[in-house]
């Protein structure tokens, strides 16, 4: 988190009845009131650039004109809001559309289920319908990914603080080093090893489970051949490869799927966040179709049927019926890396390393306290940025996907500047 100082008066409602759980709004201490494309402003009409997004929920950017219209004209026309997973014209419509603008095209075959409206809600799913096919119990994961929040999803998590919080032993998973993790080791080589040897204390398990861009934890990318060698070694063994895409996938890394331009095919997607277009809240799990093995209502939940977000998600894929979207991303990802090797070069006293890729990407700080030190820095400034990875090291750039140049470096100067400010103190 950043260490922005915290207006008393302002915050004190949220300081006095809300949770001690809260953590943005520590961050980020003002109150917001409005927010278009990119911006977002406060009860003062101060602007902020956002570079944020909702977490990666708002990859369409705040209030998308369209999306707007529809979600109007669906509740003056008395439209259906809550209906569980019965039938209704726009979760037909998603459907249709998502087979015909995503899946096809892409030559990928799945089920679409829908979980309950929440990322932790596909990854726990994901991981039920595993064990089902199966058989098997364990899943392996990997060093510093974050999948959830829930029992499920914390035990295929690496961050100690998040897993404490689950006050229970977490089991039936096994972490193993994501790509890069050790310095010039092929960690595939030593998962494969594990799975040989029948002494290592590693079962077959049931799914691997992985991030193509570990957000949470820090932004590290892994590379082509490494995702490439995980689904070899998932084909070799029998078992399930989960790609957990809710931070990382709707159009995040460029292409719609983070894991396209490895050709591999995952058994199991997991999307949530931007999947509702809006930052309505959706979430839906992908199964190849040999796996969709559920019982009617064995995964089930009350908020499985939010017709707002199908409506909105149905719009967003309109930005997926040609190539010209993915690639506006491709071009405004080289400007924000270019930029952050510019920054890495003129700022030595990081100690800075460039991280991700996509609209995902970010400067991991080796110089202890200095990454929220320079995100509270660029709040007070007018942008919004936060910090990642396991030390909250890393300050990580998740713009709107729709955000022009002159926003992402008008953001990026914002940026430079409150650098600049920091290390003369």
């Amino acid at each position: 988190m950043t260490t922005a100082v915290i207006n008393k008066d302002r915050m004190k409602t949220f300081e006095e009845l809300e949770s001690a759980v809260r953590s943005y709004s520590r961050g980020w201490p003002t109150v917001f009131t409005k927010a278009k494309g990119y911006k977002l402003w406060d009860v003062d009409n101060k602007e902020y650039i956002d570079f944020f997004a909702g977490a990666g929920a708002l990859n369409y950017g705040h209030n998308d004109a369209k999306m707007q219209e529809k979600i109007i004209e669906y509740i003056r026309e008395d439209g259906i809001l809550h209906s569980l997973d019965m039938g209704t014209t726009p979760r037909k419509e998603f459907l249709e559309t998502f087979q015909e603008v995503i899946l096809t095209p892409r030559n990928l075959d799945y089920k679409v289920m829908f979980p309950g409206p929440t990322g932790t809600n596909s990854v726990e799913s994901a991981l039920k319908i595993a064990r089902k096919v199966t058989g098997r119990d364990s899943v392996i994961s990997f060093t510093n990914a974050f999948h959830g929040m829930t029992i499920g999803s914390l035990s295929v998590t690496g961050n100690s603080f998040k897993r404490h919080g689950a006050g229970v032993p977490l089991h039936h998973s096994v972490a193993m080093p994501f790509d890069d993790y050790v310095e010039d080791q092929d960690s595939t080589a030593y998962l494969e090893k594990f799975l040989e040897d029948s002494g290592s204390g590693v079962a077959l398990p049931a799914a691997i489970i992985l991030e193509t861009v570990q957000g949470e934890g820090g932004i590290n990318a892994a590379r082509m051949d490494w995702l490439k060698k995980i689904e070899s070694i998932c084909r070799r063994w029998d078992i399930l490869l989960i790609v957990d895409d809710v931070q990382a996938g709707c159009g995040r890394t460029g292409t719609f799927f983070s894991f396209e331009p490895a050709g591999i095919n995952p058994d199991i997607v997991c999307l949530s966040k931007s999947i509702g277009g809006s930052g309505l809240p959706m979430a839906i799990t992908l199964i190849k179709p040999a796996y969709d093995q559920w019982g009617p209502g064995e995964h089930n939940g009350t908020f499985r049927g939010n017709n707002l977000a199908f409506i909105t998600a149905k719009k967003a894929l309109s930005f997926w019926e040609t190539e010209a979207f993915s690639k506006e991303i491709k071009q405004k990802a080289n400007l924000l890396k270019n930029k952050i090797d510019t920054i890495i070069a003129k700022f030595p006293e990081l100690k800075g390393e460039a991280r991700g890729r996509g609209l995902m990407q970010g400067i991991a700080v080796h110089a202890d306290g200095l990454a929220g030190k320079i995100c509270a820095e660029a709040f007070d400034r007018g942008l919004i940025v936060e910090t990642s990875g396991p030390s909250d090291e890393v300050v990580k750039f998740l713009p709107p996907l729709v955000i022009d140049e002159e926003g992402l470096t008008k953001g990026l100067a914002i940026l430079e500047d409150s650098i600049v400010q920091v290390l003369s103190k």
